[in-house]
């Protein structure tokens, strides 16, 4: 199974350690938000992953380097700057993702997800299913939510929800899009809950938004029992 890994965002709410630093390379709790995640992909089976690289996109390639030491083969969809924001990156790297449905992962985010049930799922997902979101409760910068979720399905109807930044996708989600240059896939994920193509889970263990240096650190005294 491949996974891609979105790298490419310049961190502005992170800023001024992103001006000289991607936001992926930050560390929480001694290791780098994207190393932990390229180590739980690896531990739940995943072998081939891209990622997408934009912002100080250089500093990611000579860190990560080819993957083997993960366990993984890393490929790198070079975007430049500005980035293509997800849509625009997601297309880029589609001739590196195959097929087969694929797992989404937003570096920023730090969860203890069992990402080998996404693993898992991608492997039983229906042909006609484009999307799978995983959901968290809404955290307090974000109280609104994002998306309506009861049982496995996505609608109108239901409990309100944030995207936790972790998803399933068949290449088709594109299918039609004649867009060019940055575009978010937001949009892509709204047709497919509108034509009942995606579902949708909750999850309740440890998430968190690594968006800002305040919430890297009200995490960090989560993590250490503060």
């Amino acid at each position: 199974m491949r996974a891609m890994l979105l790298a490419a965002g310049r961190g502005e709410r992170f800023r001024p350690v992103t001006d000289h630093c991607p936001k992926p390379l930050v560390e929480v709790a001694g290791q780098t938000l994207i190393e932990r995640h390229l180590g739980r992909l690896s531990a739940a089976g995943v072998r081939e992953v891209v990622i997408n690289l934009g912002w100080l996109g250089g500093q990611l390639r000579q860190a990560l380097g080819d993957g083997a030491r993960y366990g993984l083969a890393i490929e790198y969809s070079e975007e430049g700057w500005p980035a293509l924001e997800t849509g625009g990156g997601l297309r880029r790297a589609l001739p590196l993702l195959g097929e087969a449905p694929f797992l989404v992962v937003n570096s920023d985010v730090w969860t203890d997800y069992p990402i080998e049930q996404l693993v898992v799922r991608a492997a039983t997902l229906p042909d006609e299913r484009l999307l799978h979101l995983v959901l968290v409760p809404n955290p307090e910068h974000h109280p609104q939510g994002d998306f309506n979720l009861e049982s496995e399905t996505l609608g109108d109807a239901g409990e309100r929800l944030t995207a936790a930044g972790l998803w399933l996708a068949r290449p088709r989600l594109l299918d039609g899009s004649d867009e060019t240059g940055p575009f978010s896939v937001v949009p892509y994920w709204r047709r497919a809950i509108a034509a009942g193509r995606a579902s949708g889970e909750r999850y309740d263990g440890l998430w968190a938004d690594v968006g800002t240096p305040q919430r890297r650190e009200v995490l960090e005294r989560s993590l250490r029992g503060d």
